[in-house]
């Protein structure tokens, strides 16, 4: 059953008299619970999708639909984690974290309720211990942690990732991707992911949606990842499905979608 529906959406932009298309007849349809990556090379419009979705932008063409509901401004129901963490720097981890919860929680839930439901989120992803601390005695990768925090804290229906993880060294970036799959596992959160790195669209996603190349960049091929969950990512080194799915985004993107100067 489709919770979010991104529905023929088009989207132009003009400066200094001059009209580009950046989107044309995008439709994706996400059941409540998937987690979806959307993948393709720089300037397909991904993070235009995504800030589309959660209300940033208003599509020129089509609209989109969360829960039976238009979306059409910013709301709690949609948080987003970016690339750049955003955290206020003379706030503490808690302090960040409340900010939110307290915005967007205070009608619904009591002081104590908030404080533990605070607690509860810095739990989930294994920032307790640092809870105290402000952001310039954190590492990158804990920062993007207690932006997931922050997000997961607004009990959004949508949890919306561009590229949450791209700033971040390898082994960093391995562990908070095993972490998040660790709490969509838990939560059956519905996720919508940013990523340029093909084997974390496939590592995380149950969908895959590849993005043509722009000016009027549309949805390709959206790939189905069957593989079960939970997934650990050594058992699916050399686990054929997986290599499978990795190889079909690989051929998108690379052979039948390469950028011009790289098929040139």
């Amino acid at each position: 059953m489709t919770y979010l529906s991104i529905d023929h959406v088009g989207i132009s932009f003009t400066r200094a008299g001059r009209t580009t298309e950046v989107l044309r007849d995008v439709s994706v349809r996400i059941a409540k619970g998937e987690f979806v990556s959307l993948i393709g090379h720089s300037g397909c419009g991904k993070s235009t999708v995504l800030n589309i979705v959660a209300g940033l932008l208003r599509a020129s063409a089509g609209g989109v639909l969360l829960d039976g509901r238009e979306v059409n401004s910013p709301g709690p129901e949609r948080a987003v984690v970016f690339q750049n963490h955003s955290l206020l720097p003379w706030l503490t981890v808690r302090e960040n974290v409340a900010l939110a919860v307290d915005k967007v929680l205070r009608s619904r839930k009591s002081r104590a309720e908030r404080r533990a439901w605070i607690e509860h989120n810095l739990a989930l992803v294994n920032m307790t211990h640092a809870a105290d601390k402000r952001p310039h005695e954190i590492s990158g990768g804990m920062k993007q942690r207690v932006g997931i925090a922050r997000a997961l804290a607004m009990e959004p229906k949508v949890l919306l990732m561009d590229e949450p993880f791209g700033a971040l060294d390898a082994l960093t970036r391995a562990h908070l991707q095993d972490q998040l799959m660790e709490i969509h596992g838990q939560l059956r959160n519905t996720v919508i992911m940013i990523t340029h790195d093909v084997d974390e669209a496939v590592l995380l996603s149950d969908r895959i949606v590849m993005m043509t190349n722009g000016p009027s960049a549309t949805v390709g091929e959206i790939l189905t990842v069957p593989l079960a969950r939970p997934r650990r990512r050594l058992d699916l080194v050399e686990d054929p499905t997986y290599t499978h799915a990795r190889a079909e985004v690989l051929e998108f993107l690379y052979a039948r979608h390469a950028k011009p100067a790289l098929a040139a």
